[in-house]
């Protein structure tokens, strides 16, 4: 594999939005060639007979089916909280207005 420049360093930092100085980058290009040089040891690993997986659990069904429960509350109930109702629903101010840098 190709040893990582400066500017893969600086490429990946600035991909990842991150402002890194001179003195970080001549830290991190050591540190991401070894990690790279890892990454290509796995790849030659050979998984030719290796069933794939997506967990290691065994576990095959980790959802359970919708079902419907009585509650406990109801609508008059959930709404006694507050007063400010309308048409049954909770009232709240809006979050969502006309933008005035248009």
């Amino acid at each position: 594999m190709a040893k990582l420049s400066k500017a893969d360093v600086t490429h990946v930092a600035r991909l990842a939005k991150l402002d890194l100085t001179d003195t970080e980058i001549n830290k991190f290009l050591p540190q991401l060639s070894q990690i790279l040089e890892h990454v290509g040891e796995l790849g030659k690993v050979d998984t030719t007979d290796l069933t794939p997986t997506s967990q290691t659990a065994g576990l095959t069904n980790v959802l359970r089916e919708d079902e419907v429960k009585p509650s406990s509350i109801d609508q008059n109930g959930a709404l006694s909280g507050t007063n400010k109702t309308h048409n049954g629903y909770f009232k709240v101010d809006a979050i969502l207005t006309e933008r005035s840098d248009k």
